[in-house]
C-alpha cells in the first residue's frame, strides 16, 4: 500500500475522534510507524500501522521530534533536490540523508568549519522539543 493511501486510511481512522487536519507518518528507530493526527480542535493522536492508538508517552514524543526536525531540515536545506515531496516519512535515515546531502552542497560553495545546516537545525530543536511535548500535552488518549 502506497503512503499517500495509509494516510488517508489512517485520517478515516481517526475522524471518529473528530476533525483532522493533517496526519504526519514518522518511522522510530526500532522500525515502528507513528501515524501523528492533527485535530482542528488542537488535540493530537498518535496512531500505529493497525490504525490503534499509541500509548507510550516516550513512542509520541520521539515521533512528533523527529517529524518537527525532517519538517525544519527541509525548510533549511540548501540543497532542494534532496527534499522529498509530500507524502514522505519522517526518519532519521531521511534526516541523515538532508545532513549528508547539505554538507555536500556546503563544501562545494565553500563553507569551510561548522555547518549552517546543523546550526539551523541547532537553533531549531527548542521549538521542536516544544512541539513535541504539546503533543503529548495534548494526545487525545492516555499515555503512559
Amino acid at each position: 500500500m502506497a503512503l499517500a493511501d495509509d494516510l488517508e486510511r489512517i485520517a478515516q481512522a481517526a475522524q471518529a475522534r473528530g476533525a483532522v487536519t493533517g496526519v504526519l507518518a514518522a518511522d522510530l528507530l526500532d522500525g515502528t510507524r507513528v501515524y501523528l493526527c492533527a485535530f482542528e480542535s488542537g488535540d493530537w493522536l498518535a496512531l500505529g500501522d493497525g490504525a490503534e492508538p499509541l500509548t507510550s508517552r516516550q513512542a509520541v514524543h520521539d515521533a512528533a521530534a523527529l517529524a518537527g526536525l525532517c519538517e525544519i531540515a527541509e525548510e533549511v536545506s540548501p540543497d532542494q533536490a534532496e527534499v522529498v515531496p509530500p507524502p514522505r516519512v519522517a526518519s532519521n535515515a531521511y534526516l541523515d540523508a538532508l545532513g549528508a546531502a547539505a554538507r555536500r552542497f556546503e563544501q562545494a560553495h565553500g563553507v569551510v568549519g561548522p555547518s549552517p545546516f546543523g546550526a539551523e537545525l541547532e537553533r531549531a530543536f527548542q521549538g521542536v522539543e516544544g512541539l513535541a511535548e504539546q503533543v503529548v500535552m495534548r494526545h487525545l488518549t492516555p499515555l503512559t
